[in-house]
């Protein structure tokens, strides 16, 4: 178990780790493999602990997309970076690579989003019937028609980033969801920063991974070091 979970950091109130490209980030009714099950198993296997071993989703990934994640040890812990993402003090920057070279080098979207659970697709809508979504993004190279797009998030809605590019005809290459004519293979999305302010010591951390440059990604591998 410890072999299928890179962590990255590790304290007595949270973990940072990388999780893996179409693992799901909690469970559901799928039964599926999640990022909070295995967790709890790997540290009460590896730690010896007795009875239920508690872990804090405090946000989440969708299950294609890869790439860093923080979950809470303890309680108090889950409180306070749950605070930390209410105060817009836990910053959540990504990397893309999109499916169109005709976006502005840098710019911020904002659009009105609504989710149909039944579907699990996320709609673009007016301000009465969606919650807003709003994003900044800056090109950070140009080539074979593709862009590599550095995110930062300012709201965390559902399919965001996704939809927000898609609905500008600026799809996400491998989005089997949102792009209208997607390849095989994985989405060029990937969480690849995060900084908080540590639950107990308060002062903030950072915490930086770039994903592997293979498939598409190595197009842009010296920007990915």
């Amino acid at each position: 178990m410890a072999e299928t979970i890179k962590i990255i950091y590790e304290d007595n109130h949270l973990l940072v780790v990388e999780k893996p490209v179409n693992v799901l980030s909690q469970a559901d009714n799928s039964q599926e493999d999640d990022m909070v099950s295995r967790l709890k198993k790997l540290i009460k296997i590896r730690d010896q602990k007795p009875g239920q071993v508690f872990i804090g989703l405090v946000h989440r990934l969708d299950r294609p997309v890869g790439g860093l994640m923080v979950f809470a040890k303890t309680s108090k812990g889950a409180s306070r970076l749950s605070d930390s993402i209410r105060c817009h003090t836990f910053k959540k920057i990504y990397l893309a690579i999109v499916d169109s070279v005709s976006l502005p080098q840098e710019g911020t979207l904002e659009d009105y989003l609504y989710k149909d659970s039944q579907k699990n697709r996320v709609f673009v809508v007016d301000a009465k019937k969606g919650k807003l979504a709003r994003l900044h993004y800056q090109v950070l190279a140009k080539k074979r028609g593709k862009s590599l797009v550095r995110i930062v998030l300012e709201t965390g809605r559902p399919h965001q980033i996704r939809v927000q590019f898609a609905s500008r005809n600026w799809p996400l290459v491998n989005d089997q969801r949102y792009h209208p004519h997607p390849n095989r293979g994985s989405i060029c999305l990937f969480a690849y920063q995060l900084s908080f302010p540590h639950p107990t010591k308060r002062e903030e951390i950072s915490f930086q991974l770039y994903p592997k440059t293979s498939g598409i990604w190595s197009l842009f591998q010296e920007k990915l070091q």
